[in-house]
């Protein structure tokens, strides 16, 4: 029997997972140095977990999404986990940085297979009227490990240790199974499209163009993250406990704005809430970038967190229309086009960090806002020319008698 859709207590348990798997990503660059110090490692060193982390994440997310696509969903879901919090004690109790590494790289290959396939059995659970709202909930997992997971670890793994960290992540992976071995319903796996056909669906130029969007915008969003701490001490010569003050702005606007893409994916469609977010980006970047040409010799500190409150709704926004939208340009095949999505997001990271590091050595950090404008302008004519080329058909229209998005599979 198909689980009802109002029956909701399935999408707390994806929200969860999400959060579990970005606070293992996110959370080991708050203690690369306490790891670093306790394996006799550098700290250069330490900080190839983040890189092998990354890499593998985008190398794996398409290929596993593939591999496992006619796996039943509930058990790709509540057995992944289950092995992501294996992988996380394992990772607490490597005795030398060639353990910590292989744990790494599982726990990155574990990852990268579940985040996909939780958008997607949100999307195919949900209503198609209600589609951005239910992924929208899903990326919430996501914001708020970056804001809550994140902070709270790195204080575990400075007052206890690092080991600590991973071992409650473990332990609080265990609960979230508990939970989606309940709460999940059960949904097959995907219909056999073969290798063949999934891979020729990945190819279609409409998937590959929205792709190429997100390494853009992803690229010029993340620039503005990563160097946000020298980007606010240019802008308003205060460094210290204001920059705590900026992160919480960009927290909160961002938890705000990730529920709201998923509300307005559902109210105006996804293309035009994708590109909303992008100019939203665009505007905000543009205007920090102007604060710091002003001829000023500092900005007051109200417009800098109100600008960063605005980019962090804006950037946070992003994800559930487009996710919305490359799942429904590939039809059949939507956990592998989520997954080939998040390869994007991740090549996008580390575009931001090459060249915002570039601009940031040669020029200063008002230098890296003008450079994630120049960045995001692009993004939006990418993402603006695939709308136009291979709009989506509005969902609200089109689900009248319809059961779910049989189109999308998950």
């Amino acid at each position: 029997m198909a689980p009802s859709r109002r029956d909701a207590a399935w999408l707390p348990c994806l929200l969860l997972a999400t959060f579990v798997i970005g606070t293992d990503d996110f959370v080991i660059a708050g203690v690369l140095p306490v790891i670093a110090a306790d394996l006799r490692v550098s700290e250069a060193a330490a900080g190839q977990l983040v890189t092998a982390f990354s890499v593998t994440y985008a190398v794996a997310a398409p290929a596993m999404a593939v591999l496992t696509a006619r796996m039943p969903r509930k058990a790709l879901l509540v057995g992944g986990l289950a092995a992501f919090a294996a992988a996380n004690l394992v990772t607490a109790l490597a005795p030398n940085y060639a353990t910590l590494m292989g744990a790494r790289v599982l726990t990155a290959l574990i990852g990268a297979t579940l985040t996909p396939a939780a958008f997607a059995m949100a999307e195919r659970l949900s209503a198609p009227e209600r589609a951005g709202r239910a992924i929208g909930m899903v990326a919430a997992g996501l914001t708020l490990s970056l804001f809550v997971g994140v902070p709270v670890g790195t204080l575990l793994g400075e007052n206890l240790g690092w080991r600590s960290t991973f071992v409650a992540v473990g332990v609080f992976t265990c609960l979230v199974v508990a939970a989606g071995s309940r709460l999940l319903p059960r949904v097959p796996g995907a219909a056999p499209l073969g290798v063949g056909g999934q891979v020729r669906t990945l190819g279609r130029p409409a998937v590959l163009l929205c792709a190429a969007g997100t390494v853009v915008a992803a690229a010029s969003g993340l620039m503005t993250y990563t160097y946000i701490a020298p980007l606010t001490e240019d802008l308003t010569g205060r460094g210290g406990g204001i920059l705590a003050l900026f992160i919480a702005v960009v927290g909160v606007s961002g938890a705000v704005g990730t529920v709201a893409g998923g509300l307005l994916t559902d109210r105006w469609g996804p293309d035009r809430t994708l590109l909303a977010s992008v100019a939203g980006v665009v505007t905000a970047t543009a205007v920090l970038a102007a604060l710091g040409t002003g001829g000023r010799e500092a900005a007051p500190v109200w417009p800098v967190a109100l600008t960063l409150a605005l980019w962090g709704f804006a950037a946070w926004s992003f994800t559930p229309p487009m996710n919305t939208r490359i799942m429904r340009l590939a039809g059949e095949a939507g956990t592998e086009a989520v997954a080939l999505n998040t390869s994007g997001l991740y090549v996008g990271i580390a575009m931001a960090g090459a060249v915002g590091g570039a601009v940031l050595a040669s020029y200063d950090g008002t230098g890296v806002a003008v450079a994630a404008t120049a960045v995001g302008a692009v993004a939006y004519l990418v993402l603006a020319v695939s709308v136009r080329r291979f709009p989506v058909r509005d969902e609200r229209r089109t689900s009248t008698g319809r059961k779910g998005n049989a189109h999308v599979r998950a």
